[in-house]
């Protein structure tokens, strides 16, 4: 799949979905992955993921160059937390093109939040990260993790022009091992991965997402 498919696409939601039941597992569990804490919430829900997925993250650490390593930011997200976020950068879009028609925000708005009803992160299959090297310090990526398209002029999109030569190298660095391990990027977002979405299953051109919305009863992972 070459076009851009944004998140409110109507084929997005009209994707089957095959839940195979896998738990949410806490990334923290065995030190393996670093998580930072910038999205941290009271009960841990942002270092949560399906088990399957957790297992692909670490597979694609293992491919990422000597002294690299993932740094995660956000996995599983509730879905009264995702309708917040949306509602909120939704309104943001409405004071600023009061002239636009709701389905125009909603298109605008799914650029950088997904509408709920298929949110990658209320699958428990998507993670947003960068990477860092041994000492935890991040690398250069061109943005911080969650810049909007606005206060980014662009350059949160991942393929965007006018990186510097550094920026661009590590977001492939990033792209090579999470493509590898079978994650798929949402393109307006370079920190944004998902594997068993309905979003990962109609770029893959899977019969099925194996993830519809996670269970948040966690598991000991």
């Amino acid at each position: 799949m070459t076009d851009l498919i944004l998140l409110s696409d109507p084929r997005v939601a009209a994707t089957a979905v095959a839940e195979c039941g896998e738990p949410l597992v806490d990334l923290r569990a065995g030190g393996h992955l670093r998580l930072d804490a910038r999205k941290a919430d009271d009960d841990g829900s942002y270092a949560r993921l399906r088990a399957g997925a957790r297992e692909r993250l670490l597979r694609a650490q293992r491919l990422l160059p000597d002294g690299l390593r993932f740094l995660v930011v956000e996995g599983y997200r509730p879905p009264a937390l995702q309708s917040r976020y949306f509602e909120e950068y939704a309104a943001t879009l409405r004071r600023a093109h009061p002239e636009a028609p709701p389905g125009r925000i909603r298109e605008l708005a799914s650029a950088y939040i997904s509408p709920p009803e298929v949110a990658p992160h209320v699958s428990g299959g998507a993670v947003d990260l960068t990477l860092c090297g041994a000492d935890g310090r991040e690398l250069e990526l061109g943005t911080e993790v969650n810049a909007t398209p606005e206060e980014s002029e662009g350059a949160c999109r991942t393929g965007a022009p006018g990186l510097t030569e550094e920026a661009r190298a590590n977001r492939a660095v990033l792209g090579r091992a999470l493509s590898s391990a079978g994650f798929v990027n949402y393109p307006t977002e370079w920190w944004h991965w998902s594997y068993g979405d309905r979003y990962w299953a109609l770029s893959t051109r899977a019969a099925a997402a194996r993830y519809g919305p996670a269970d948040p009863s966690p598991s000991a992972g």
